[in-house]
């Protein structure tokens, strides 16, 4: 793998879980959050890749698995199943 394509998925995987993070700490609505960590998952993707791909950073590559699979959750809670009613809005 090139030195090139190495730098690519590392500076995209940092750099797209700051947005993804800034994204989540605005808390402005259920959709964008969604996206957000749609934004997330491509993170940890870049990651992995790098991670194995790399001489030193499998340490990287182990930890993004872990946190692609909390961030398809983020996915399917936020865009696939939507907003839960809560349960004082479903009794009245």
């Amino acid at each position: 793998m090139s030195e090139t394509t190495l730098n690519v998925l590392q500076y995209y995987g940092a750099g797209a879980a700051l947005l993804a993070a800034f994204l989540v700490s605005l808390n402005l609505g259920v959709k964008l959050t969604g996206w957000a960590f749609v934004i997330f998952v491509t993170s940890s993707i870049a990651l992995i890749a790098w991670g194995f791909l790399n001489d030193e950073g499998e340490g990287i590559g182990w930890q993004n698995i872990g946190l692609l699979a909390i961030n398809a959750v983020g996915v399917y809670r936020y865009l696939i199943a939507g907003e839960p009613k809560k349960k004082a809005e479903s009794e009245s």
